[in-house]
């Protein structure tokens, strides 16, 4: 019980690091203090030391966030509506956390992606991951599975280009004009072909 609470910590410190701070500012022993654990158990779990801590908080955290949202995304049973809803539901998180805590992702895919092979692979295959479930989802409501996957590719791109803008400019406002944005496209594409 002992080792699987210790390795637990220092997964959730990693995930709160490498989401905040990206890859190069994230230090094990930073990791190991926010964990409450012995420095050397990192190794003892993650004998790959540092690679291997952010590749396993990426292949765990970025599947979780995926979830997440599509579950969001289920609260509201207008679908252009559950677009807006959540996307003003993830300004007001950041917000929330001083922003923070935006995608746990997104930080570190713009950072590894010339940098570092394996994290990237890891990285495109999560956005991939999203995508693929974004786009059963948009099927609900849009025929064309072509289109569908568009609309999930262009909601990732939003979500993330608005967290950018929001992070940096401290507003959550890009977040809920990229929802309000998601909601047209929605609407646009059920006219164009919409289900049933």
């Amino acid at each position: 019980m002992e080792q699987s609470d210790t390795r637990a910590r220092i997964q959730g410190a990693a995930t709160v690091l490498f989401r905040r701070h990206g890859y190069a500012a994230t230090g094990l022993k930073r990791v190991a203090t926010e964990a409450e654990a012995p420095f050397g158990s990192i190794y003892h779990f993650f004998p790959g030391g540092k690679q291997q801590l952010a590749e396993d908080m990426i292949r765990t955290s970025g599947p979780a966030y995926g979830r997440m949202v599509l579950t969001l995304l289920d609260t509201v049973t207008d679908p252009a509506e559950s677009l807006i809803s959540a996307f003003d539901a993830a300004g007001a998180d950041l917000a929330s956390t001083g922003y923070a805590d935006a995608c746990p992702i997104g930080t570190m895919a713009l950072e590894v992606a010339s940098s570092n092979e394996v994290l990237r692979t890891a990285t495109a295959e999560v956005f991939d991951e999203w995508t693929e479930s974004a786009a059963r989802w948009f099927g609900r409501w849009v025929d064309d599975p072509a289109e569908a996957r568009s609309l999930a590719r262009s909601m990732i791109m939003m979500l993330e280009g608005a967290f950018m803008l929001s992070r940096a400019g401290r507003d959550p406002e890009p977040l809920r004009v990229a929802g309000r944005s998601m909601a047209e496209l929605l609407r646009a594409a059920v006219a164009r072909n919409g289900a049933g």
